[in-house]
């Protein structure tokens, strides 16, 4: 810029007034200390640009203020980065004696109770000292009044927490110097004396103890290790490894291990068990790999070795997805050996049994339900089997199985149609009876006369029809012909379709009444043909393969009515009430006979004739022969009582039940020709002592006499020098449930009850040899458990199950009590640690003791000890275990037990 422009630009400025001229002046200073830069030189240059060369000259140059603000530094910038400050975050501290800030020193100081929160840093301890220099944190104990250190730190980074006694921690490198650290993993407790941190993930140990026990300082064992390799939430490895017990080394150790420490499932090896019997000699049992193939499901492969050559095979898998199903599958199979070969007593045999279970969860699809409940195999698996313990299924009589699928169509008016599979097994004979499949498809009721909206009253408005259809495909067959050709050669199928049509109204007010007609067709696919062979000389029946069906209609009515009598006793007795609430009902029911579907063949070589029908065995009956007019009689009878409450700030009396029930039922046969009368059935129950005694009775009355050779007769019994009525067959059961508090009943048995014994341990408890973490007093054990043992304690928790059945027949003058026998089963806690139990009972028709067992079991707070005995009986055995509960280490444990010898049969 040439110096007559600027000589123009200050005459310019000097003619301004004062407080102008002095604003313009500076502004003036900045642009001539920035005038020589290239940016605001091609600026003016821009400007001036726009006027001709030949003008320039004479027109003056403007400068605006704007201009002279905007200008931009072109000198680079500083290259030395300016420092930053000591903190990167606000640190929240509190403490309750002092708190001290030293500028000069870089310290801040809290003292007592001190809490720090920095980041992600949480710090409470006596002591806190932050060196915001270093970038460094020191937590320590502080001394009390006796001279005890107290307030150890707890220092927590995101999910990883650990109380030593004192912490030096670089918040910027991550790394920390620990000693006597204290942190929990899971199910695991580690405690060591000093523990170096590289970083959030990984830690390094010396003189470390890690174990499962509540008390991480006084623990009842733990593994005594000097290096160790920790990753929090992954996994521990360690060096040389001893146990220790009650303080005590053992000579148990290990050169190195490995513990997964990862929330999820982990794949890996199930150690076997050592054991031995006098049957079938050494064994390894439950020995497998477990496969954690998902989070929603996995699989557990177990075996078991006899040095006989027996041996057993087992798969057992769950599997889940919330919000919809869950489930488990258990596959199991044994060869077993019995004696040597050679000897008159050998004998090889091969059981299985498959159990699946699987529920839905309805919220899943409200109009979609599938449920599972398998149990099948071998009928003596349960007797027979060498690796569980479970006398409630070794004595039930029954195995049975149900796959169900229903679907619900919303449509008007609404179908239901549901698909099932069904199987029941008897064990003692091993009959088989199975349903594959079982189709019924239901139409929901349809009202023609009735109007769309208001209330449906009277014979016309309430006319309803339905329609109903079912398809099943039977087989019975016996375990050795269980899925062979057989088995399905001899299955029998079939189809009903039903149509009820039915109305309701009332007679006189109070009478309820009802009418119903029923028509019902039924196809099979296979009927009969009878002939008689002459040169077999007996009647042989030929199966006719090929559709036919029979047609079917009936009527039926019902008329009743409910009666109440209350009697009041005041207000100011005990029992202030009692209500009688009886329903009697009269119904009849009417079949014609269907003669049209009865032929006739003959019987013998002589020529006597005989009539059948061709549909007779099929699954759904046959045509009945004959009318049926059927007059039935029924009374239930119920009581109540209202008492005083024990709890005297209640108003209102307590409501209890005196008699559940009380029914009595007959029918009269108007067509018969004789015995018209049927038997007189009685029933009952009720509950007593606050609901926890059930009693439950029947009987069964006959008016008919028996004659000479035992048959019912056409003669009534009063008539023939009896009563009015022959007791025929009556039976008492009660069962008595009591403890000594009234919580919770125990966890039930879902293994038994799934195996088809019972839920409780009337019979024993049950006993599965590859997973013993689960107490034999079915309770949940709780790990280190407190509870100080009372040596004068004289409110012994306690439990007892008394089951009793007397059963009396008296069919055929035989006058004599076929069934008599008690149950009980009872369990008490000598002291907080110790418990004890016993099943047993008494077959007083038999005059001898049935299945025994006594139990007891020693809760060695991170460990369990039990041992159980049969001491006689065809299950005669006993089994001694120990071992950590903790499922981390469920493999550190000792068992041994004597097999049961069972003779296979």
């Amino acid at each position: 810029m040439t110096l007559q422009k600027l000589s123009h630009i200050f005459t310019k400025i000097a003619f301004k007034p004062l407080h102008t001229n002095l604003f313009n002046i500076v502004l003036l200073s900045i642009f001539l200390t920035l005038g020589t830069t290239k940016s605001y030189s091609q600026e003016i240059k821009n400007k001036t640009t726009a006027v001709p060369p030949e003008k320039q000259a004479n027109t003056p140059l403007e400068v605006n203020v704007k201009d002279l603000v905007q200008v931009t530094d072109s000198i680079k910038k500083d290259s030395v980065k300016p420092k930053k400050g000591y903190l990167e975050s606000k640190i929240k501290r509190k403490a309750v004696d002092y708190e001290k800030i030293d500028q000069k020193k870089k310290l801040i100081t809290l003292y007592n109770k001190a809490e720090l929160y920095y980041q992600d840093i949480e710090l409470k301890a006596g002591i806190i000292v932050m060196d915001y220099e270093k970038d460094e944190i020191y937590a320590g104990r502080i001394k009390d009044s006796t001279g005890q250190y107290t307030q150890a730190p707890v220092f927590k980074q995101g999910t990883n927490v650990v109380e030593p006694d004192s912490i030096r921690f670089n918040y910027k490198t991550k790394k920390a110097l620990v000693w006597n650290s204290r942190t929990e993993q899971g199910e695991f407790k580690i405690k060591a004396e000093i523990t170096k941190k590289e970083n959030d993930s990984v830690y390094f140990m010396s003189g470390a103890r890690f174990t499962t026990a509540k008390d991480i300082n006084n623990p009842e064992y733990y593994f005594q290790t000097n290096r160790v390799k920790f990753v929090p939430g992954k996994k521990v490895v360690v060096g040389l490894t001893n146990l220790v017990i009650a303080d005590v080394p053992t000579p148990i150790g290990l050169p190195f291990a490995f513990f997964p420490m990862t929330e999820k499932s982990q794949s890996g090896i199930i150690m076997p068990t050592f054991n031995d019997t006098q049957a079938r000699g050494y064994s390894l049992q439950n020995g497998g790999y477990y496969f954690a193939l998902s989070d929603n499901y996995d699989l557990a492969v177990l075996g078991d070795y006899y040095t006989n050559g027996s041996y057993g095979m087992r798969a057992e898998s769950s599997y889940a997805s919330r919000y919809k199903f869950r489930g488990n599958v258990n596959l199991r199979f044994e060869n077993l050996i019995t004696s040597e070969r050679g000897y008159p007593d050998y004998e090889k045999k091969n059981i299985y049994n498959i159990q699946w279970s699987h529920s839905k969860d309805p919220k899943s699809n409200p109009s979609s339900q599938f449920s599972a409940s398998v149990n099948l195999g071998s009928s003596k698996y349960f007797q027979q089997s060498i690796n569980q313990v479970n006398a409630g299924s070794q004595l039930n009589n029954t195995l049975t199985s149900s796959i169900h699928y229903k679907k619900i169509f919303n449509t008007v008016p609404q179908v239901d149609m549901s698909i099932s599979a069904l199987h029941s097994q008897i064990t003692q004979t091993q009959v088989i009876n199975m349903t594959l499949p079982s189709l019924l498809v239901n139409v929901d009721r349809i009202y023609p006369f009735a109007p769309k909206d208001g209330i449906k009253k009277g014979f016309i408005k309430n006319i309803n029809f339905q329609y109903s259809m079912k398809g099943e495909n039977k087989i019975e067959t016996t375990d050795s012909l269980f899925f062979k050709p057989q088995m399905f050669r001899d299955a029998k199928s079939g189809m009903k379709h039903s149509i009820p049509l039915s109305t309701n109204f009332k007679i006189l007010k109070y009478l309820s009444a009802s009418a119903n007609a029923t028509y019902e067709e039924v196809w099979y696919l296979k009927t009969v043909e009878k002939n008689f062979d002459v040169l077999q000389n007996k009647v042989l029946t030929t199966d006719v393969n090929g559709f036919d069906a029979y047609r079917t209609y009936s009527l039926s009515s019902n008329l009743g009515t409910t009666i109440y009598g209350t009697f009041n006793f005041g207000d100011d007795k005990k029992i202030k009430s009692i209500r009688h609430v009886m329903r009697p009902s009269i119904s009849y029911a009417y079949t014609p006979s269907f003669d049209q579907y009865y032929d006739n063949y003959t019987a013998d070589g002589t020529g006597t004739i005989k009539n059948y029908t061709r549909f007779e065995g099929g699954i759904f009956g046959a045509p009945g022969q004959g009318n049926s007019n059927i007059l039935s009689f029924s009374l239930a009878n119920n009581l109540e009582a209202k008492v005083t409450d024990k709890d005297s700030t209640k108003t209102e009396p307590k409501k209890i039940t005196l008699l559940n029930s009380l029914n009595f039922g007959t029918s009269y046969n108007a067509s018969s020709d004789s015995l018209r009368w049927y038997p007189l059935n009685i029933s009952g129950g009720t509950k007593i002592f606050n609901e926890k005694m059930n009693i439950n009775f029947s009987a069964i009355l006959d008016p008919y006499a028996l004659g000479n050779s035992g048959q019912r007769i056409n003669t009534f019994n009063f008539n023939n020098g009896g009563s009015l009525f022959r007791l025929t067959s009556s039976n008492l059961t009660l069962n008595y449930s009591l403890s000594s508090t009234d919580s919770e009943a125990k966890k039930e048995n879902k293994q038994g009850l799934r195996n088809g014994g019972r839920g409780d341990d009337l019979f024993g408890s049950n006993t599965d040899f590859s997973d013993r973490r689960e107490s034999q007093f079915g309770e949940e054990d709780k790990v280190g458990d407190d509870k100080i043992s009372e040596l004068f304690k004289t409110d012994l928790p306690w439990d007892m199950t008394l089951a009793y059945s007397l059963t009396y027949s008296n069919n055929n003058r035989e006058n004599r009590i076929v069934g008599n026998s008690i149950m009980v089963s009872a369990n008490v806690d000598l002291t907080p640690k110790w418990k004890v139990g016993a099943s047993s009972g008494y077959d007083f028709v038999q005059k001898g003791v049935t299945f025994t067992q006594l139990r007891f079991e020693r809760d060695l707070l991170s460990w369990r000890m039990d041992f159980n005995w049969q001491p006689f009986g065809n299950n005669e055995s006993w089994g001694f275990f120990i071992g950590i509960k903790s499922s981390v280490l469920s493999d550190i444990k000792w068992e041994k037990r004597s097999g049961q010898d069972r003779q296979l049969r």
